[in-house]
């Protein structure tokens, strides 16, 4: 009977002992819970390398940088035919497309940025700060070539000089001449030297406002300024002594001379206004060069981070080049 008794106690004691603990049952708990984690970081790394996904990516990354490099390109297009064109309407409508595909190309770069800031690599996002950057100066050059562009001063200059200022060139070299012809008597020798010196000068004056228009030296503009000064002195003394002349007194050629110089006089005050401008040659000169520079490392950038996308590296997948030969 006492080997009976302590069977059932010894039963009972492991009975006991099989039953799980209340930290038994925290510790089970607690790993079922780590097991889940871990289960859910494998699953998401699994499902962040699924090629088809990551495929996916690669592609929309790649179409933004090409879309940006379309845009760079249509922007620089516009840019240079807005400084080239000829009338005002013209410069404007092109400024206003490189201005529109310039914003294209910020559009798609904030886009790449978001898709870069959640994918690709360190080295993509590297080059697209850089990208950035060299962006931002294009964009501050841009701004300046087309707002002189769209003024034209310089077109607006050639056309003073060979509209209105040659007309009243004619007007008054005509009306000289007409006083020259009909100086009789013992004066007509130094009435026709004072009206050829007159003509002769104002001729000069012509001659150098086209070079003054082209010109981008300001020192050489002051030059040529100067020897238009001297010229127009010489024409002013040259009506001032025929005014002088008593056979003269009252000639209606000469009132015409006198009035057309004046003419003259006011048309080429503003030719030289427009020509200090100068916005078409600082337009050209800095689209040749700075915007030219700038645009360049732009485009090398963008290259440089499509060349980053291509390569990389997909698991079981090439992309842009074809695969290594065995």
């Amino acid at each position: 009977m006492m080997r009976a008794v302590r069977s059932e106690r010894l039963t009972h004691e492991g009975t006991m002992r099989s039953r799980p603990t209340k930290e038994d049952v925290l510790w089970m708990g607690a790993g079922a819970v780590i097991l889940a984690a871990l289960l859910l970081v494998v699953w998401h790394f699994r499902r962040d390398e699924d090629p088809a996904r990551l495929l996916a990516s690669k592609a929309s990354r790649v179409d933004l940088v090409a879309g940006m490099e379309v845009a760079l390109s249509r922007a620089a297009e516009a840019e240079k035919s807005a400084v080239l064109a000829i009338t005002d309407q013209d410069s404007k409508a092109f400024a206003d497309q490189a201005r529109a595909a310039t914003a294209e190309v910020d559009r798609k770069r904030q886009e790449l940025g978001k898709l870069l800031d959640t994918g690709g690599t360190g080295r993509e996002r590297d080059l697209l700060a850089q990208f950035s950057r060299a962006f931002d100066d294009l964009r501050r050059i841009d701004d300046e070539v087309l707002a002189l562009a769209v003024k034209n001063t310089n077109l607006k200059a050639y056309a003073l000089l060979f509209g209105p200022a040659a007309e009243a060139l004619a007007a008054t070299g005509g009306a000289l001449e007409r006083v020259a012809a009909r100086a009789g008597g013992a004066e007509a020798r130094q009435v026709m030297l004072h009206a050829f010196g007159a003509e002769v000068a104002i001729q000069r004056v012509q001659i150098l406002l086209s070079p003054h228009i082209a010109e981008e030296s300001d020192a050489k503009m002051d030059q040529m300024e100067e020897a238009m000064r001297k010229d127009e002195d010489q024409v002013r003394r040259g009506l001032h002594a025929l005014a002088a002349v008593p056979a003269l007194k009252g000639s209606g050629d000469l009132a015409a001379a006198t009035s057309g110089f004046a003419r003259y006089e006011e048309i080429k005050a503003r030719i030289l206004a427009l020509s200090r401008e100068n916005t078409n040659v600082r337009s050209l000169s800095l689209s040749l060069d700075r915007k030219r520079k700038a645009t360049l490392v732009c485009a090398e950038a963008l290259s440089a981070l499509e060349q980053a996308v291509l390569d990389e590296p997909i698991p079981g997948v090439t992309y842009g080049r074809p695969a290594s030969p065995r």
